[in-house]
């Protein structure tokens, strides 16, 4: 879908507030609110919007989100359906993960990021991915960002990632 700059704008101001009024949007972009209201729902179909609220998940009492980067036996990728066994189990056990792709860098294949209570759980759950996955997974890294603090620059939201994407789309 090619993008005019009108829905772009759009899409950016949803981005920043998805709660905005089609009125206010309108007023904020410059057009007719019957033409967000249309462009709007045109976007939610064709670009498959899912409106979601991020909390802020310190204040939820979680202390730790971890970033895993995980390897998988090259011995063992020509069976997918191995691997999507092992994920979707993996996934119905820990509901705690927001997160899961393949992927490539760091010599890694996939990504995992999840979010726990405190470095307690943390522990146990990478004591039964270990245990689940395996010999499918031959190295694994882990990236643990403190939630308690107030050293996080920019907190996980997609308001920011908003104007991106609409300089990097613009006509």
């Amino acid at each position: 879908m090619k993008m005019k700059d009108i829905d772009l704008k759009i899409l950016s101001g949803l981005m920043k507030n998805s709660k905005i009024s089609d009125r206010k949007l309108a007023n904020s972009v410059g057009v007719s609110q019957p033409t967000v209201t249309r462009k709007r729902a045109k976007m939610e179909k064709e670009l498959s919007f899912e409106y979601t609220v991020i909390p802020d998940f310190a204040k939820l009492g979680m202390e730790i989100m971890a970033f895993h980067f995980v390897r998988w036996n090259p011995a063992h990728t020509h069976d997918m359906k191995v691997h999507e066994k092992i994920l979707d189990k993996f996934l119905s056990d820990h509901p705690n993960i927001i997160f899961i792709s393949y992927g490539q860098g760091l010599g890694m294949s996939r990504i995992i990021i999840s979010i726990h209570k405190n470095y307690s759980q943390y522990v146990t759950y990478m004591t039964e991915l270990k245990k689940e996955w395996g010999t499918n997974a031959v190295e694994d890294a882990t990236f643990i960002i403190s939630l308690e603090g107030d050293i996080t620059k920019i907190p996980l939201t997609f308001k920011y990632l908003a104007d991106y994407i609409k300089s990097v789309h613009s006509p």
